[in-house]
């Protein structure tokens, strides 16, 4: 057993980073003192899911970054004495690629990485009882392995919420976030993200999301800055015993349609409103929570094959997905990535004129600058992601690219800089300082 744990460990150390964020919070002052905003430093950790220079994190250690620097592992990383001991501490500076915190993953890029990439286990041959090992940073001490069993492969910590974790007793403790969890084959079952605790530190209950929900990401933030969702145009909900009794369904538990989008897919594929849902794309749909997780995993246009229960009838119903696309993702479409960029924020942007404001309905006002995507050429890390719109600079309104430089290149470093943006319909102040 120690030769196969040495072995594993020479594997994966050398993907696992430590990951360090500066940004903006509430820092305490004096009683009775005015609310104080100041710089903060937080620690997590990552992993190498690509050996293009991407690492896969949590969106919680990232939230708010101001800066995101991960620290290399030593050469030759192997948990020995000599490593351990190694005083010397490698920075590199990382770019922000997509973030969902819908699932709590972000995905990071860092240029000219040369590291290994782990490989994700089958989800599916996950077991209970599997012996595995967590890799990270806990409290901010670099390269600490902790041992345990996958506790439960699927746990939903709320019968309400759609998202599925694996379950281990393997100690996490804060700082763990983001890094891996792997099995005795050192491929990745989960991505380390909370603890259940009531002390604030490890109690035997962590929770990763699994491999199947971080390869489904990682290729979609890679590709597209953001997740796509799909779309059939039904409404579900859980079939209850009183429910049941009521309607005088064939079961008293599982899936039921409850409502059929007019002019959707579902509609024109002949889905019913009562309809009782048995599989979808041939899994059982035993419940919702596991309906919407493996329908969020579809990684394809593919049409959604459904097999539903119908009075005393079984029918087999083939619906083609659409995809839902937010107003601003043509908009990329149009930009040039020489014209468009801002290379001081390394972003590339399109402004808002008369036709995008007429056509975007969610727009709060129609100006701003849309950020269609990140680039590699800023001195400085700016917290905003695709589809954000900045509205202005230290309080002045931004109508024009243009009008974005000049605002952006009148300040000196070591300048504090607020941009209010619009973000998934809602307006926040975002802050960092320009260097």
């Amino acid at each position: 057993m120690n030769e196969s744990i040495d072995a594993l460990t020479k594997k994966v150390w050398p993907s696992v980073v430590q990951i360090l964020v500066s940004s903006f919070g509430p820092q305490e002052g004096p009683p009775g003192s005015a609310a104080i905003v100041g710089r903060q430093q937080s620690v997590g950790s990552g992993f190498v899911i690509d050996d293009g220079g991407y690492i896969m994190t949590n969106a919680h250690v990232i939230s708010g970054a101001r800066r995101i620097q991960i620290v290399l592992p030593a050469d030759n990383a192997d948990g020995t004495l000599a490593t351990a001991l190694s005083g010397k501490m490698r920075l590199m500076n990382a770019q922000i690629v997509g973030v969902t915190t819908e699932l709590d993953l972000a995905l990071l890029k860092v240029e000219g990485l040369k590291l290994p990439a782990l490989p994700m286990a089958t989800y599916s041959l996950v077991r209970q009882g599997e012996m595995v090992f967590a890799f990270g940073s806990p409290n901010g001490l670099r390269n600490s392995l902790t041992h345990g069993l996958v506790s439960a492969v699927a746990r939903q910590v709320s019968p309400d919420s759609p998202q599925i974790f694996v379950q281990t007793d393997a100690p996490i403790n804060p700082g763990n976030s983001g890094g891996p969890l792997v099995n005795i084959r050192g491929e990745v079952v989960g991505v380390n993200t909370f603890i259940m605790s009531q002390s604030g530190g490890n109690e035997g209950l962590g929770f990763a999301v699994p491999s199947a929900t971080v390869r489904t990401v990682f290729r979609q933030l890679r590709q597209y800055g953001h997740l796509r969702k799909q779309e059939v145009g039904m409404s579900l909900q859980t079939i209850t015993p009183t429910m049941a009794a009521a309607l005088k369904l064939s079961r008293d538990n599982g899936v039921i349609v409850s409502d059929v989008w007019p002019g959707g897919p579902a509609e024109a594929a002949g889905l019913a409103v009562g309809d009782i849902l048995a599989s979808v794309d041939g899994q059982a749909a035993e419940n919702l929570p596991t309906v919407v997780y493996n329908f969020r995993l579809r990684d394809t246009l593919d049409n959604v094959q459904l097999v539903v229960v119908r009075g005393e009838a079984q029918l087999s119903i083939s619906v083609k997905p659409v995809e839902q696309r937010s107003e601003f993702d043509s908009v990329s479409s149009i930009s040039d990535p020489t014209k468009n960029l801002v290379s001081e924020l390394g972003i590339i942007g399109v402004e808002i004129d008369a036709d995008l404001a007429a056509s975007a309905s969610g727009l709060r006002d129609p100006y701003g600058i849309i950020v269609v995507a990140r680039a590699a050429s800023g001195t400085t890390d700016v917290p905003v992601m695709p589809r954000d719109i900045i509205r202005s600079v230290n309080n002045r309104r931004i109508t024009t690219l243009a009008g974005l430089r000049d605002s952006v290149r009148s300040l000196a470093p070591g300048t504090p800089v607020t941009l209010q943006i619009q973000r998934e319909g809602r307006l926040m102040f975002v802050s960092f300082v320009y260097e």
